[in-house]
C-alpha cells in the first residue's frame, strides 16, 4: 500500500515537472518571456524533473545537506531556486529603473533644446 502511493506521488511529481517545462517552452516560444529570463525557471524545472525520476536523489541530497526528513530537502531547494529567480528579476529591475531614469533626462534635455530652438524661431 505504501509503494502505490509514492508511486502516485512520483508520478504527479514527473507530470507536474513536464508540464511546468512545456508551460515555460510556450511562453518562449509566444515570446511572452525572453529566452534570457527562462534559463533560470528551464533549469530548476529540469531540477525538478530529475529528482521525479530518481527518487534516491532527494535522499542523497538530505543526507549530505543533513536533513533527516528529505521532503524538507525538497522544500529547502524550491525556496532556494524562488530566491535566484527573484535576485533575477531584481537586477532586472534595477537596470531598467537606471535606463528608464537615463530615457526621461535624455528627452528632458531634448525637449529643452526644441523649446530653445522654437524661442529662436519666434524670435526671427
Amino acid at each position: 500500500m505504501n509503494n502505490f502511493n509514492t508511486d502516485k506521488i512520483q508520478y504527479f511529481a514527473i507530470a507536474g515537472s513536464i508540464v511546468f517545462l512545456l508551460f515555460v517552452i510556450l511562453l518562449v516560444r509566444n515570446k511572452k518571456i525572453k529566452e534570457e529570463y527562462s534559463v533560470l525557471w528551464l533549469f530548476f524545472g529540469i531540477v525538478f524533473l530529475i529528482i521525479s525520476l530518481w527518487r534516491d536523489l532527494l535522499l542523497l541530497i538530505s543526507s549530505f545537506i543533513g536533513i533527516a526528513y528529505p521532503p524538507i530537502a525538497f522544500i529547502l531547494i524550491l525556496i532556494f531556486s524562488i530566491f535566484l529567480i527573484l535576485i533575477q528579476y531584481s537586477v532586472i529591475i534595477s537596470n531598467l529603473k537606471e535606463k528608464n531614469k537615463n530615457l526621461v533626462q535624455r528627452l528632458g534635455l531634448l525637449e529643452h533644446e526644441i523649446k530653445k530652438l522654437e524661442d529662436k524661431t519666434d524670435k526671427q
